[in-house]
């Protein structure tokens, strides 16, 4: 009868991904890092200052079987290092800071996260996915704090202008798209590679591909147009 007991519920999820079969049991607790295409990925936070209307959060509950929603916001660099530690083959190989919320809501444990693994594992490349409203967001220049822990930022362009920019992506913060380009600027004068990146193919938004991929030239960084994926992975 112990198992009525039990803190958590464990689950099997079968999920076939890149035409491999993988079986999955895992636990209803917080699932803060995971595993796509051999790299690692860690979610840190479902908070967001945008809503964008494109995301894959708003259609799926999980990637390939992990379920993205936490059921706690309580979360210390303790927690994720643990979850990190399971994976210790595939580190290596690549660590994003990318899930279902804006990474830099958790600066903190982002950067000692990030801390650890460059201590560990120093030749890892460290990306974080970001939305680009990280200083906003901490009301402080966040990038020289991460100098020699973050190798790149992937940044969340969105659109050509402010307009399509509040549209697609319904910011909860003033200035968000000009905000978003101040960031790209000073990644890139802070020595951190960039990237700048836009979802395509969402109905029928008319995101300019050339002039996209022109602003991120004009900020120094590469472009990336992600066509949308209507089911996600």
């Amino acid at each position: 009868m112990r198992e009525y007991f039990y803190t958590y519920l464990l689950v099997i999820f079968i999920c076939v991904y890149d035409n491999v079969l993988v079986i999955k049991g895992y636990d209803m607790s917080n699932i803060l890092v995971y595993s796509l295409e051999g790299k690692i990925y860690i979610n840190l936070t479902n908070r967001c200052t945008n809503d964008c209307i494109f995301c894959l959060r708003k259609d799926k509950d999980d990637v390939c079987g992990q379920d993205m929603w936490l059921k706690s916001e309580k979360i210390t660099s303790e927690d994720v290092i643990e979850q990190l530690n399971k994976y210790e083959d595939k580190i290596a190989k690549g660590v994003t800071f990318c899930g279902y919320g804006e990474p830099t809501m958790k600066f903190e444990v982002l950067k000692q996260v990030a801390e650890y693994i460059k201590q560990n594992y120093p030749d890892t490349f460290i990306k974080v996915n970001t939305n680009g409203h990280g200083n906003v967001i901490n009301k402080k220049d966040i990038l020289p704090e991460l100098k020699g822990l973050v190798d790149e930022f992937s940044i969340s362009l969105n659109a050509q202008n402010s307009d399509l920019y509040k549209e697609l992506s319904q910011p909860k913060i003033d200035n968000a798209y000009e905000s978003m380009k101040d960031f790209a600027k000073k990644a890139y004068e802070n020595g951190f590679k960039t990237t700048l990146s836009v979802v395509s193919g969402y109905k029928d938004y008319d995101v300019d591909l050339a002039l996209c991929e022109k602003i991120a030239k004009d900020l120094h960084a590469g472009f990336r147009n992600r066509e949308w994926i209507e089911n996600g992975y």
